[in-house]
């Protein structure tokens, strides 16, 4: 019913007040009530007789209240033409009545996995620092939020973020265009189209310059249509081990464990991915790789395989973190180093915002969404780091032996 209607029958049910004339020949006022559900009166409002509208005016108010219901049902919109739910209305709505299951949308498997797996990776980097992370849960207006995770002037690490991101959002044309060369199942004739995107993201800063930089993304990315189900869907991610001193087997160590989790899946996903991480995370203005490498993939939809097995690579990949990084943490966060190693650590970390602020498409993204949480996309830029000028490692040193790997990636498994 439309706000015309009901307002009309308010004024329906309102008694008159009697006229100035009426009261001056002696008729005792009758009782007012403006209230659709009426009130207690006393006993001399109840005998009050009531007044009676003049017929002209029951005329006037009779075709004011039928052309304001004839307005109503030509302009009311049907129902069928109510605008229909979001994908963020439809998943708070599932999730309030049946929870998570393996018959959910992926949407919702995926930010329950995350989320899990976020508390575990929590859990045992606290173990390894002895102090716990801040916990910040934040919301956005349109569906979704995240928790950011971070731990800062630890013990162990000068900084550490293990963040969850739940974006619902519309892609305009233009972004819908340039997913489209990617994807093709995406339709190119709507002018916009629902999204949701959600993703774990996490890089550890040790203190130690000996102990080793780690960063990890694996994310969802969804466009629906109108109806809540999906249109088109893609995999990314991936992980990457950043060392300021090179200590060979926990490169082997790191790569290997990787390599397991792939492996199990399709054995051409190891070095296929491998190389494109050593392609991506690559500082072209420096001519060297940021670190010695992982694996990095994107847009793994259909045309690779199903999404439940995608969605079970995925899975082991995210999996496979603690075992690939815990023994190599542990093992580096005690070794004594020097102040001149320390600077070296500084610099190093220099070309990692570098690479952040210049070349990640992450950032980038991040970023660029509306209503976008900044300190959350930019966890990942270290406590510390320096920039010097015309700075040049020493022949022969680890330093410089370090910087040879980076400009020619190696094979470790």
């Amino acid at each position: 019913m439309s706000s015309t209607i009901r307002l009309c029958l308010r004024l329906s049910r309102f008694r008159a007040i009697p006229s100035p004339k009426q009261q001056f020949f002696g008729q005792r006022r009758p009782f007012v009530n403006l209230s659709p559900q009426g009130s207690r009166r006393n006993r001399s409002e109840e005998s009050a007789p009531q007044v009676v509208w003049a017929a002209k005016t029951r005329i006037v108010v009779g075709i004011v209240f039928i052309g304001a219901m004839i307005y109503s049902m030509v302009t009311e919109q049907k129902p069928t033409e109510l605008d229909a739910p979001s994908i963020a209305e439809r998943d708070s709505l599932s999730k309030r009545e049946s929870g998570v299951t393996e018959n959910s949308p992926m949407r919702l498997r995926m930010e329950e996995f995350i989320k899990q797996q976020q508390k575990e990776i929590v859990r045992e980097l606290e173990s390894v620092d002895g102090k716990k992370f801040r916990i910040d849960t934040w919301t956005r207006e349109n569906g979704g939020g995240g928790i950011s995770s971070v731990l800062q002037d630890g013990n162990v690490f000068e900084k550490a973020g293990v963040n969850i991101s739940i974006v619902y959002g519309t892609l305009p044309r233009p972004a819908i265009e340039k997913m489209r060369v990617n994807h093709k199942a995406i339709d190119p004739n709507v002018e916009s189209l629902e999204f949701f995107a959600a993703g774990l993201s996490m890089v550890l800063h040790p203190i130690n310059p000996m102990a080793p930089t780690v960063h990890l993304n694996y994310r969802y990315f969804e466009t629906a249509n109108p109806d809540g189900t999906s249109n088109a869907w893609w995999f990314g991610g991936g992980t990457d081990l950043t060392p300021s001193y090179l200590f060979d087997e926990d490169a082997i160590h790191f790569h290997k464990t990787i390599k397991d989790a792939c492996d199990k899946h399709d054995k051409s996903y190891y070095p296929r991915f491998k190389g494109w991480c050593d392609k991506y995370f690559y500082n072209k203005h420096r001519n060297e790789s940021r670190g010695v490498g992982g694996i990095f993939f994107d847009d793994l939809d259909e045309h690779e395989k199903d999404q439940e097995n995608t969605f079970a690579f995925a899975q082991s990949c995210l999996k496979a973190f603690l075992p690939s990084y815990l023994p190599i943490i542990n093992k580096r966060k005690d070794i004594p180093f020097t102040e001149k190693e320390k600077e070296w650590q500084q610099v190093r970390r220099g070309r990692y915002v570098e690479f952040n602020l210049v070349h990640d498409r992450g950032t980038a993204f991040g970023l660029n969404t509306p209503s976008a949480r900044v300190e959350s996309i930019l966890m990942s830029l270290p406590l510390t780091a320096s920039w010097r000028y015309m700075y040049e490692p020493e022949k022969g040193s680890r330093e410089q032996r370090l910087v040879d790997v980076l400009r020619e990636p190696r094979e470790w498994v």
